[in-house]
């Protein structure tokens, strides 16, 4: 159904010229009671107007005929072309066979991340994305940002409204780990939220909005964090100006994994069997990797900042590691974290 539609004009170009060519053939047998092959030879240089000799001279009924065959096939014939040059000049036949295998990769993918809208945030959000290898898809509707993430290739993507359930059933919401939505309008926001959050239960859901009216409705509405990018930036600048020293270390703490300093979470099931249950200490007795635990979260879901080395480690507990990139690629190997890969 969706080839038909994406293909239509050019069913019907081919269409139209089966049937010029199924009248001329028709009309040079009964006419001039001409054989298959000659109708076919008439038919042809008729409708493609290259001039060359009749298979027999044409009475005035062949004639009359002939005449009316150039006058339509004319136009259906620079029709026909024209709309099967453009899918190739226009690239559509081309983007088809990238959609194609664009749903090739969608059948089989699972724990990816779904972007709606690829503006500065969702560019932003991709990027990081990216330095984790981690798995993605983008849903945008923009031509120019569609043509240009195309032309890069280094994305899934699909084309249209982020809106549609069934583009959202497309990206496997059902299937998916987390969805960011950064749409300019908070309304549309508030929409994929509420979709998404039908079609998975289990997601995290990471909304942009602009109002400050918008985030409780954006909580509401199933959103586990709703990020105010004006607002973010504007306490950043002050910050700068406060505390510039404290600003820039901590700008200088990277979670994409190629600063000198990366912070890293690990949860509660990442933590080998035998060290679950059992206290900070424990852990960094066995696993002398220079890592440093700088904070905790408690099943609770309290924060602790610096936690003591007296603290257990339980279910749905999270713990936020600071360390060098070769420190914290240590530590992932031993733990055999692999969230990163793709």
């Amino acid at each position: 159904m969706q080839r038909f539609k994406i293909f239509s004009k050019v069913y019907f170009a081919f269409y139209l010229l089966g049937l010029i060519f199924f009248i001329g053939m028709l009309g040079y047998i009964t006419i001039e009671d001409y054989g298959f092959i000659d109708a076919f030879y008439m038919t042809v240089i008729t409708v493609s107007t290259v001039g060359f000799n009749e298979v027999q001279p044409l009475s005035e009924e062949g004639r009359l005929f002939t005449s009316f065959l150039i006058l339509f096939s004319i136009s259906i014939y620079a029709y026909s072309i024209s709309v099967i040059t453009s899918y190739i000049i226009e690239g559509k036949l081309k983007n088809y066979y990238i959609d194609k295998k664009v749903n090739k990769q969608l059948k089989n993918i699972s724990d990816h991340v779904i972007i709606c809208g690829y503006g500065r945030n969702g560019r932003q959000a991709a990027h990081s994305l990216q330095m984790h290898k981690k798995k993605y898809v983008v849903i945008e509707n923009k031509p120019e940002l569609v043509s240009k993430l195309r032309e890069e290739g280094k994305c899934i993507l699909i084309e249209g409204d982020a809106t549609d359930d069934e583009l959202m059933e497309r990206a496997m919401v059902s299937r998916a780990q987390a969805l960011i939505t950064t749409l300019p309008k908070d309304a549309d926001n508030l929409f994929v939220v509420l979709s998404a959050r039908q079609l998975n239960s289990n997601m995290t859901i990471i909304s942009r909005a602009s109002e400050d009216s918008s985030d409780k409705k954006l909580r509401k509405a199933g959103a586990d964090n709703v990020i105010m990018p004006d607002k973010v930036g504007g306490s950043h600048m002050a910050s700068l100006v406060l505390t510039p020293d404290v600003v820039e270390f901590l700008d200088h703490i990277s979670v994409e994994g190629m600063a000198d300093i990366n912070l890293e979470e690990i949860t509660f099931s990442e933590i080998p069997s035998d060290y679950k249950f059992k206290t900070l200490r424990d852990l960094e007795a066995r696993f002398r990797t220079g890592c440093t635990v700088i904070g905790f979260k408690t099943s609770k879901g309290e924060y602790m900042i610096n936690p003591g080395a007296d603290t257990e480690i339980s279910p749905n507990s999270k713990l936020f590691v600071l360390g060098r990139p070769d420190q914290i690629a240590k530590l992932n190997s031993i733990l055999n974290i692999k969230r990163h890969e793709s």
